[in-house]
């Protein structure tokens, strides 16, 4: 990926952990890589598609000027996200901010933060069979499409199969979604489950019915398994009522585990495991 790359711009703001750092305030140091594509700018010889550094060196002044925090963790994590909420054609990027006047006794030359954040994509299983099973599956888009640290790019049709799992109950609908997010995994599992109890989730039998269920599938190619999480989700690869819905949005997919594509995935189980994709 391309940058666009900003280096010790300075801030006199008022961050710090102590009254007179409020009070007083002191010197900052600024440097930003932000990555995007500046192909289509630099080919063109046009600045409306690129991202103006004049621009983002105004907008971090300002920023870290009219906010206070104590900890420059804390200034930099805000910053970063206020910048990559404010400049579309920024993927990611690298922040460090330097605080050379910190009240340190002994002789230093500078203390610093540096983080990198960015838009991760992400896919997500959507799945209903209780109520208005439509109505659950787009109150889940929109609460999405309403959080700004969500960016909703595909949707999936909503598709009729059967339960999974061996509990007797009512056949689902399912789909897909890919989202870019600014949530990191286990951010993103706690806002998929807040979505899930305002459309009055209730978690009693495994694989029981449900007013709406959302599952994270992929997060760019992490491979993770806590007790709360697992990416890839364990078992996507044996699930046609996952991997249907989700082959329409993002056909060519690596799963980062067994290196296939989910198209690949769909036609070995579509051959050789369980259907439960009810076909029209």
């Amino acid at each position: 990926m391309d940058q666009i790359i900003i280096e010790d711009l300075q801030v006199y703001a008022h961050h710090g952990v102590y009254q007179q750092e409020n009070e007083k305030g002191q010197n900052f140091y600024v440097s930003v890589a932000l990555e995007t594509d500046t192909r289509a700018a630099g080919m063109a010889d046009d600045l409306g598609l690129s991202t103006n550094y004049g621009v983002v060196c105004r907008f971090l002044h300002t920023y870290l000027t009219e906010h206070t925090y104590k900890l420059i963790e804390t200034a930099a994590e805000k910053t970063s996200e206020a910048l990559l909420l404010q400049f579309p054609h920024v993927r990611r990027l690298t922040m460090e901010i330097k605080k050379p006047e910190a009240p340190i006794s002994i002789p230093f030359g500078s203390v610093s933060v540096k983080i990198s954040r960015g838009w991760n994509r992400a896919y997500i299983a959507c799945g209903s069979n209780m109520g208005d099973r439509k109505a659950h599956l787009n109150a889940a888009v929109e609460a999405l499409l309403t959080d700004n640290k969500c960016r909703v790019l595909r949707v999936s049709d909503w598709i009729e199969t059967t339960p999974y799992g061996g509990v007797e109950q009512a056949d689902y609908l399912n789909g897909a979604l890919s989202i870019d997010t600014l949530y990191t995994p286990e951010e993103l599992l706690e806002k998929l489950q807040g979505i899930e109890r305002q459309e009055a989730r209730e978690r009693k039998e495994r694989w029981g019915p449900r007013t709406l269920d959302l599952d994270i599938l992929l997060y760019e190619d992490r491979v993770m398994n806590t007790e709360k999480l697992t990416i890839p989700h364990r078992d996507m690869r044996n699930r046609d009522f996952v991997l249907k819905p989700l082959a329409q949005i993002a056909p060519y997919e690596i799963h980062p585990v067994f290196g296939k594509a989910v198209v690949q995935m769909l036609e070995e189980v579509e051959q050789d495991g369980e259907k439960h994709v009810l076909l029209n």
